[in-house]
């Protein structure tokens, strides 16, 4: 009998040893959110920082937000298109796309710009 309790005491000893971080991490948490509670805020989840740009220390900034251009499903059709019918026209390309011209003023440019299109006149063609 006196085996067995002895064993237990050590089992009892070594988990209550693993769990002692996650206490100690638990009574910091406790602490943090008490300390916390005092601050007003407009929601229960923080909202994330955004990193400045520029300056010592900080990521350039690349001028651009969102995804590369040119990456998109539009852009992609928009080049298909002109590879097919060369000469093609912003309004054409609109039509033929079911979608606004002005968004398509924003997409040529910049497929041009990556040298995948050429514009001459109206019309717009594939860069060989």
């Amino acid at each position: 009998m006196a085996d067995f309790l002895e064993e237990k005491k050590r089992e009892i000893a070594a988990r209550l040893k693993e769990l002692k971080p996650a206490v100690d991490e638990y009574h910091q948490l406790e602490g943090a959110l008490s300390a916390l509670g005092g601050v007003a805020s407009t929601s229960t989840v923080a909202a994330p920082t955004r990193a400045r740009r520029g300056g010592a220390g900080r990521p350039k900034s690349t001028g651009r937000r969102g995804r590369p251009r040119g990456t998109g499903s539009r852009a992609n059709q928009t080049l298909e298109l002109v590879k097919s019918e060369p000469g093609i026209t912003i309004p054409q390309l609109a039509e033929r796309m079911g979608i606004k011209q002005n968004y398509l003023y924003r997409v040529l440019p910049g497929l041009e710009q990556d040298g995948k299109v050429r514009k001459e006149g109206r019309g717009w063609f594939p860069k060989a």
